[in-house]
Formats: C-alpha cells, structure tokens, sequence
C-alpha cells in the first residue's frame, strides 16, 4: 500500500504539467539527481540522449522500473516539444 501512495504522489504532478518544473521534483532543480534512486543523471546525458529517452517513454520502447511513470510524463509531448526540452535541459 505505501508503494501505490507513493507512486500516487510522484505521478499526480505528470498528470497536469509537463513543463520541466514537473520533472525538477524527481531529477532535482538542476536535473542532478538520479530519480527515485534508479535514473540516469539527465545533466549528464547529451542533447540527443535526452531526446532519444524521452520519446522512448512516449512511444513505450524504452526504460524499466519507471517506466509508466515517464511515459505519463511525455505521452502528450510532440516531437518539437522534446527537442526543446532536452535544449532547455542543456542550458
């Protein structure tokens, strides 16, 4: 049960924004962090990388354990969107 709250509460956000504020409360203010103890550190992933993930977790052909968390995150996010998320990311 402490698992479904949890998950509740990390995914609510995706559910309404996907602006990159949303993305700060897992990946941190500077996307530093590894997200719930299992992420890459986005920071550190190229402008392509970035791009490449986030569109995985849209289309499903990407990612593990997080999985249905990111893909609502991005299910609604074009192409043109990612792109310049990833850039905004790499400021």
């Amino acid at each position: 049960m402490k698992k479904i709250l949890t998950l509740i509460l990390v995914t609510t956000p995706f559910l309404f924004s996907t602006n990159l504020n949303s993305c700060t409360g897992c990946h941190g203010s500077n996307f530093e962090k590894v997200a719930l103890g299992t992420s890459k550190v986005v920071k550190d992933m190229s402008i392509t990388e970035i791009e490449s993930t986030l569109k995985g977790y849209r289309d499903r052909t990407y990612g593990r354990a997080m999985k249905s968390i990111m893909k609502k995150a991005v299910i609604s996010l074009t192409d043109k969107d990612i792109e310049e998320m990833a850039k905004e990311i790499k400021k």
